[in-house]
């Protein structure tokens, strides 16, 4: 690390905390490489803790541990959000990963020099590395008719949800059917009555917690299918990439019988509003007391100033950058295969991008 006009300069930032960014650390760590971590939280593990009280993740503690730590619990247990936040802050602690918290950055380009710069209010550091290991999933998504519903309407995101109090007494539409949607209504549905509406996403076809004879199923789905044949570079993952981006993942913990057997309703996606009500996509009108928006997140890469986009979307191969040398993405959906966003799949994309910082350091000390 050196100092440079005023401001700090690394051979590498990795910007975001989370579970993809300690993972790349982990890596440029066991490289000898220099680098730091910037996060905008007050504590590693907060994007966690900010999530629904009851959030359990959706897959078994036997994937969700990092590389070099594995998840502190019984293998099919289920984290909370909490012990899964409270594992992060232990994992960069275990391999003194030098992160710095309460660092929101708010632009990253290139300085007179050709360094990367990236900003943070008034603070200014560059690097001749940056790996953006921020999620791609950033602000609540919520359909622009959503406006148009009723006043007495109770509204939340799922990222703004976090338990039913902060609900009105009677019936509630889920929004969204993906793993979110389906957690947060059968949580919903032992205080109210539950409509969950959106497309259909598929569901793992067995319960992955459980029998041990079970064990192989849940080891093929995550590690062979998620990990390895529905990757980018066979065109079984090609396809598979190309309707996720849109449709998400299927159902994993929380499966349809259990939707069924707490008594929540499966219905058509919502496509607007009639008379301040749901309209969905049947012609029918939904009369409802409240809304939870499980709609995902926008992307918004706008502090990114550098032409690395098309059709708002960063161009990769991979997680490299290949029209900006020394920039390399981590986290995102489907970087590489479905498992680039579940924490058993993040640290391959992570060893990754540190082999290939590895090799660019290494060109630049020989030039």
């Amino acid at each position: 690390m050196e100092a440079d006009n005023s401001r700090l300069h690394f051979s590498t930032i990795i910007i975001g905390g989370g579970q993809a960014g300690l993972s790349v650390g982990y890596h440029l760590a066991r490289r000898g490489l220099d680098f730091v971590i910037l996060d905008a939280h007050d504590r590693i593990g907060d994007s966690w803790r900010k999530r629904w009280d009851s959030l359990r993740l959706f897959t078994p503690a036997a994937f969700d541990g990092l590389d070099g730590t594995p998840f502190p619990a019984e293998p099919f247990y289920f984290p909370t959000r909490n012990e899964m936040a409270d594992y992060l802050e232990s994992y960069a602690k275990i391999h003194a990963l030098p992160v710095r918290c309460g660092i929101f950055v708010d632009a990253l380009r290139k300085d007179e020099t050709g360094r990367f710069e990236v900003c943070s209010g008034s603070q200014r550091f560059t690097a001749d590395h940056v790996v953006v290991a921020m999620s791609d999933y950033q602000k609540p998504k919520i359909p622009a008719f959503a406006k148009d519903l009723r006043g007495d309407i109770v509204q939340l995101h799922s990222f703004e949800y976090r338990s039913p109090r902060q609900l009105a007494p009677g019936p509630v539409l889920v929004v969204g059917a993906g793993n979110s949607g389906a957690d947060i209504a059968l949580e919903l549905s032992r205080s109210h009555t539950v409509f969950l509406s959106g497309r259909d996403t598929g569901h793992i076809p067995f319960r992955i917690a459980g029998w041990a004879s079970r064990t192989f199923l849940c080891r093929f789905i995550l590690k062979v299918l998620f990990h390895r044949l529905f990757a980018v570079d066979n065109i079984i993952g090609r396809i598979v990439r190309s309707r996720s981006l849109d449709k998400g993942g299927p159902l994993i913990r929380v499966l349809p019988r259990d939707l069924a057997a707490a008594g929540v309703t499966r219905l058509p996606r919502v496509i607007g509003t009639k008379a301040g009500l749901p309209l969905l996509e049947d012609g029918k009108v939904l009369n409802i007391r409240n809304v939870v928006w499980c709609t995902g997140l926008y992307t918004d890469f706008s502090w990114i100033h550098l032409p690395i986009f098309e059709e708002g979307r960063p161009i990769h191969n991979k997680g490299v950058v290949p029209n900006v040398p020394g920039l390399f993405f981590c986290g995102l959906h489907y970087l590489y295969s479905v498992s680039s966003v579940m924490v058993h799949g993040v640290g391959r994309d992570a060893n990754r991008v540190a082999a290939a910082i590895e090799r660019l350091a290494k060109r630049a000390a020989h030039s």
